[in-house]
């Protein structure tokens, strides 16, 4: 019988009427057990410096906004992510070598999702921009392909994207949770080569506790307040949330790109991020 399936049956259903004591102790260690899970961290431990730890997704119609925002934020963000809406601008890979003369690092979102030599190919036209980390988006033998051609680009394989529910899961024809799927993916990306993930904070306690720490997780969905934003980013974390769940790396957005003062609210994170870090 599985074990599931054994922990289900009521095999004990006489021990309340003879020993009440000891259910009750039982009762009392089983909370205990979830309070200490429920308290428990991963803060990362990795050499990154703590101003790094916070990649802003340059999400902006044009280049010489992209330029004027970099030139704004100075020393506030030194991390970068350039994603699909800069790609299609045509001057995206200008932009990449632009941000590294200036010591920023990058991350090439474009999630490469094709025939595997097709990746392959794309990962080799990638090496002279100089890129950080890459975001690939495929099965095995994508992931695969990649990994063939990184030549010192940090491979990050995306486990669910962050806008995704369960109700969307289960219309694109997934049988199983999110959390399933995640750590499926995660433990084929890993065993193929890959650096990192790209993680919800919401699943990535449970990947540490299974995969442990030695890898990169990055994680997108970054909403600072307590009252979060309704937007299309549906499985979102604070940042402490994000660093205590394991996240090496936060992603953010439109909180310091819609902020009245962007470098303030940039200040403003990562203050909160030296925080954690200075413990």
């Amino acid at each position: 019988m599985p074990e599931a399936d054994w922990q289900a049956q009521p095999q004990c259903g006489t021990v309340s009427a003879v020993f009440p004591e000891q259910l009750q102790l039982d009762a009392h260690r089983d909370k205990f057990e979830e309070m200490k899970q429920a308290t428990k961290t991963f803060l990362s431990r990795k050499r990154i410096p703590p101003r790094e730890r916070l990649i802003l997704a340059l999400d902006v119609p044009k280049i010489t906004e992209a330029k004027k925002l970099v030139r704004r934020l100075g020393d506030s963000v030194i991390f970068y992510k350039i994603g699909l809406q800069l790609f299609m601008t045509g001057g995206y890979f200008d932009l990449a070598k632009w941000l590294r003369a200036r010591k920023k690092q990058v991350l090439v979102d474009l999630k490469f999702f094709d025939v595997p030599e097709t990746v392959r190919l794309a990962m080799k036209q990638l090496k002279p921009w100089h890129a950080t980390m890459v975001t690939v988006h495929g099965n095995d033998e994508m992931l695969r392909a990649a990994v063939s051609e990184k030549n010192g680009i940090k491979i990050l394989a995306v486990t669910v994207l962050t806008s995704l529910d369960e109700s969307d899961m289960k219309a694109l024809g997934f049988q199983t949770d999110i959390k399933a799927v995640v750590e499926s993916r995660a433990k084929r990306a890993l065993k193929l080569g890959c650096d990192g993930l790209i993680s919800s904070g919401i699943e990535a306690p449970a990947l540490r506790e299974k995969f442990g720490h030695k890898f990169l997780i990055v994680t997108p969905g970054i909403r600072p307040g307590s009252n979060r934003p309704i937007d299309d980013q549906k499985r979102t974390v604070d940042v402490e949330e994000a660093f205590n769940n394991g996240a090496d790396y936060i992603v953010v957005g439109r909180p310091i790109l819609n902020a009245a003062d962007q470098k303030t609210a940039a200040d403003a994170i990562q203050t909160r991020i030296a925080a954690l870090f200075a413990k």
